[in-house]
């Protein structure tokens, strides 16, 4: 009996460390600095893809455990192949608003746990309708402005009206409607016609293009196109988005990059999780990290996000180019839940009128 008791106490001491040793094991393995790293698949443009590798993604896989897996292409090709594919393995996407919203309409993204992204908080005022809307928040934003040759247009341009003077004719270049920024010139059109573009479903602006096409060279879909077009002396003035702006100027140092009385249109870049994530508590740490003012200060200067978090601050020479300050305030935010409802029928009229 004195045996089979020894032989019993020394059952149960192994039963215990191994036990123990299980849950070790277990802890380490959901621990975010231990253990075999977590898989995060990030679809991206892979713009500036190396600058991004180092000031976004390489220190979130430092500190959280991670290997992060990035996807590149272009909005529509991503989006395409997420509606196509229902076993993706994307976790966390990038999109321009537009394309944000057609994934969001489509039910492929989940909305956020904002209680967990305490930096959306941080967000300007002008993008907190993604976080009102409860999906993925806006990273960064850019805008469409004007950019012009001072030294082959007479007098100034100061306003989205200007583009319709007579002095232009044959000489500006736009954004094609399928592009980022096409539909804003619906927006501007309908400011030159004196029309909410929202009461008409854009009537008005049309008409209002129709009298700007003399004056349109060409309606551009590549952005190096402007800086052919400046260089040569084809157009004297465009409509440009201001990543564009950094490009033109190296090839026309006198270009002025001027923001429409009326305010530039502004577009968001998003950040989203898609429905179908395994690792969406995860996917919601890397958005906070994404909007913390430690890496959107970064990523300004060397990605060339602008941000979108209040506290980052930026010299002058830093925010030369971005979308920032003043130049927020006062821009135009487009409702895109509303543009893509009529975009089919804009890209119609717009073809049959500048592409015929």
């Amino acid at each position: 009996m004195k045996k089979i008791a020894l032989v019993l106490a020394a059952l149960m001491v192994t039963t215990l460390f191994t036990g123990c040793g299980t849950q070790t094991s277990s802890s380490n393995n959901t621990s975010s600095n231990a253990g075999t790293p977590t898989q995060l698949v990030v679809s991206t443009w892979g713009l500036n893809q190396d600058q991004y590798m180092k000031y976004v993604v390489e220190p979130f896989e430092k500190a959280n455990n991670v290997k992060i897996v990035v996807e590149t292409g272009n909005n529509d090709e991503r989006l395409a192949k997420l509606k196509n594919n229902p076993n993706s393995t994307v976790d966390v996407m990038y999109l321009a608003e537009a394309y944000s919203q057609q994934a969001i309409d489509d039910g492929l993204f989940a909305k956020i746990d904002y209680s967990k992204v305490p930096n959306a908080k941080k967000i300007l005022p002008v993008a907190q309708k993604f976080v009102d809307a409860g999906y993925g928040p806006a990273y960064t934003l850019n805008r469409a402005a004007i950019v012009y040759n001072p030294k082959a247009v007479s007098g100034k341009i100061t306003s989205w009206k200007d583009l319709w003077r007579a002095d232009l004719k044959g000489k500006i270049a736009i954004p094609d409607i399928t592009t980022t920024f096409g539909p804003s010139m619906i927006f501007a059109a309908g400011l030159d016609a004196g029309s909410d573009v929202k009461s008409d479903n854009g009537a008005a602006a049309f008409k209002a293009l129709e009298a700007l096409k003399p004056n349109v060279v060409k309606t551009y879909t590549k952005s190096s196109d402007l800086v052919n077009m400046f260089s040569n002396g084809e157009i004297t003035a465009a409509v440009a988005a201001d990543y564009v702006v950094g490009s033109l100027k190296k090839a026309m140092p006198d270009a002025v990059y001027v923001d429409p009385q009326e305010g530039a249109f502004l577009n968001f870049n998003t950040i989203n999780i898609t429905k179908n994530s395994k690792n969406k508590e995860l996917a919601t740490k890397f958005i906070n990290y994404v909007l913390s003012a430690k890496v959107q200060s970064n990523t300004a200067p060397n990605v060339g996000d602008s941000p979108i978090n209040v506290d980052v601050k930026l010299s002058e020479k830093d925010a030369a180019n971005l979308s920032y300050g003043e130049s927020v305030n006062k821009a135009n935010a487009l409702d895109y839940s509303f543009v893509n409802k009529q975009l089919k029928t804009w890209i119609d009229q717009w073809n049959r009128l500048f592409n015929n």
